[in-house]
């Protein structure tokens, strides 16, 4: 719409300079029509993963910025919910118009079907020297930066502090055995669920990765796939027992992890585990809530540990990549005042070391939190097969907590499904 504008503007602009006489638009003493040339426009089409009530807003208002700064570049951006975003995009790779730019939680399997752009090409020297250079580790493969980071959060057990007070517990649980039993305190009070779990759709990848490292296991180990290792199935296996014993929340399959911050924020849950958005999102919602926040429960003997995540951006071949432009909006979106702006907006932790410094004067926590991640446990992105293995994950809530399937039993069917996956 906007480049059949211009050239409509410009064509018109042409026929009036040319309305006087007609040796001003001739030459040789022939008459001839001038042809307006209409700018160059470059398009990036941007999918962006939407946090909150915040993100959209936001985003449209740095596109509106960004254009009116390069008008030689439109940016078509679509803020799509976690839900349906993986539908939306691999609708359009399928269609072979894949997104100029994507915010996701995968890569490698884009990069092993050689659809991602080098973003070495692409990243200005001034953007790569601040982005942390662990995380820009995680996302490259082979030398190759496939991926960008976005944002990072790190986990952390959320407890209410009033309902803490009421059933006697002194002091967040640290172990598994602590934390069945503080658990217990709380359902006994009859006034709230004690610990609530996250096994939907949307969070069971990173409750059973909770689990599994808090029982010394993980996903990938040494080159191999250790998801039916004894750790984990000890983990899965206490996870479900609590939920056997009542106490977790009574929904573990259904109620997704921004409702049960809100359950919490309403007296009705005792505690969880969730990123650090949780102290911004769920105060702005709930300001009378006393919260606290303490390290994730392991079993007793395991060392503590911290678990984070990152969303990144890649970069997908198109036919009308323009890297000169790509590069400037990147700038432009991580632009220190615009990724503050963002990053305080949704709670997160920044993946720029200007905007964490900045953050870091004056907030301890954020402090904290970027040193956590400099030491934090990752899910395993750098495997192809792990967006397919974090796909069947999910699938596997309701067979664990309500069928006959064991855990024992999960975990092989995932870690034959996993070894398939990553067959040469």
């Amino acid at each position: 719409m906007r480049s059949a504008l211009k050239k409509t503007g410009l064509a018109a602009m042409a026929f009036a300079l040319c309305a006087g006489p007609l040796t001003a638009c001739s030459g040789g003493g022939k008459r001839e029509l001038v042809a307006a040339q209409e700018e160059k426009q470059s398009v990036i089409r941007f999918v962006a993963a939407e946090y909150s009530t915040e993100t959209k807003p936001f985003l449209d208002n740095l596109v509106r910025e960004f254009e009116l700064k390069h008008p030689d570049i439109l940016v078509e951006l679509q803020v799509a919910n976690w839900n349906v975003l993986d539908g939306i995009y691999t609708s359009m790779i399928s269609k072979n118009q894949p997104p100029d730019l994507l915010i996701t939680n995968v890569y490698a399997h884009f990069a092993k079907a050689g659809i991602l752009n080098d973003l070495n090409q692409i990243l200005s020297p001034g953007l790569k020297e601040k982005m942390y250079p662990n995380l820009m580790q995680m996302d490259q493969i082979g030398g190759v930066q496939y991926a960008l980071p976005y944002v990072a959060t790190v986990r952390n057990l959320y407890y209410n502090k009033e309902l803490f007070r009421e059933a006697g517990i002194a002091s967040p649980p640290t172990d598994w055995d602590s934390l069945r039993e503080d658990a217990r305190k709380i359902k006994d009070t009859g006034r709230a669920s004690g610990f609530g779990v996250d096994l939907t759709d949307d969070e069971i990848q990173a409750y059973l990765s909770y689990f599994f490292f808090g029982a010394g296991g993980g996903w990938f180990r040494d080159g191999k796939w250790i998801i039916n290792s004894p750790a984990n199935v000890e983990g899965l296996t206490y996870l479900k027992q609590l939920f056997n014993d009542g106490l977790t929340d009574p929904e573990p399959t259904v109620t997704i992890r921004d409702e049960k911050q809100r359950i919490v924020g309403d007296g009705k849950l005792g505690m969880m585990i969730s990123g650090n958005y949780f102290t911004r999102v769920v105060p702005r919602e709930f300001p009378k809530l006393e919260w606290g926040a303490g390290p994730i429960p392991v079993k007793r003997g395991v060392p503590p540990i911290t678990f984070g995540v990152q969303d990144v951006i890649v970069s997908f071949r198109t036919d009308h990549t323009d890297e000169a432009a790509l590069s400037k909006f990147l700038d432009f979106l991580y632009d220190d005042r615009n990724y503050e702006d963002m990053t305080v907006r949704e709670g997160f932790i920044p993946v720029t070391s200007t905007v964490g410094e900045e953050l870091s004067r004056t907030d301890a926590a954020m402090r904290r939190n970027i040193a956590e991640l400099g030491t934090a446990m990752f899910y395993p992105i750098q495997q192809p097969a792990w967006q397919a293995v974090m796909d069947t994950s999910r699938k596997m809530g309701d067979a664990i907590l309500y069928d006959s399937l064991s855990p024992q039993a999960a975990l092989d069917q995932l870690q034959k499904f996993a070894e398939g996956r990553s067959a040469p």
